[in-house]
């Protein structure tokens, strides 16, 4: 997902855990300056051209506090803070509804937040997911730990283990193919409706593929 503004209030932060502790609040605020300044050189120069050390001195921190945060640059562009949100929403949502529908419904609001709020970050990251092969090789394996992530969630609603295979089919399968939609989308030069495009990503997990 996109990258999360300092100071706008995200749609599912009322799911989200109690309020963290300053030092908390310091590291979240650290990660924030550095990828803001990533995205704003990025904007100016292009992925290639933009080093650590740059971003270093444009978040008024060292490289090695950047390498700290994130251990490699791709890292700074692909990560975010949602995955803790996201997690809350779906637990808060009716235990008896579907699955694909509370996926429908919190995804949603966190894109609709995103193009409103963080319109530039987010059709930059899809750019560089499509431009930049270390970005989004990068991208894949991170998506591992929201699979896992999810995992445990559909364990709670379906009362199976989070290994059971057909949860981390399910799991997997969904935050591949978000991320797939999102690069779909970038392809055609961002002209379609990515909540409508969602909508048929998940409509198709639900229902299947069919010619």
């Amino acid at each position: 997902m996109a990258v999360m503004a300092a100071d706008t209030p995200h749609p599912l932060a009322d799911t989200a855990p109690p309020r963290p502790g300053l030092r908390e609040r310091k590291k979240l605020k650290t990660r924030i300056a550095i990828r803001t300044a990533t995205y704003r050189l990025i904007a100016e120069q292009g992925y290639e051209a933009t080093t650590v050390e740059q971003i270093a001195e444009a978040a008024e921190v060292s490289p090695s506090t950047v390498f700290r945060y994130f251990p490699a640059k791709e890292d700074i562009v692909i990560t975010d803070e949602y995955d803790s949100l996201m997690e809350s929403a779906l637990r808060a949502r009716p235990a008896d509804e579907p699955l694909v529908e509370s996926l429908r419904v919190v995804v949603t609001q966190a894109l609709r937040h995103s193009l409103t709020h963080e319109p530039e970050e987010m059709l930059t990251r899809s750019r560089l997911l499509t431009e930049v092969p270390a970005v989004r090789a990068r991208m894949m394996e991170s998506i591992s730990v929201t699979g896992r992530m999810l995992c445990e969630v559909v364990a709670e609603r379906t009362g199976r283990r989070a290994d059971d295979l057909d949860v981390r089919v399910v799991s997997m399968g969904f935050v591949a193919a978000l991320m797939e939609t999102t690069v779909y989308w970038a392809e055609r030069g961002r002209q379609d409706d990515l909540i409508a495009l969602v909508d048929r990503t998940l409509d198709t997990l639900d229902h299947g593929f069919r010619l």
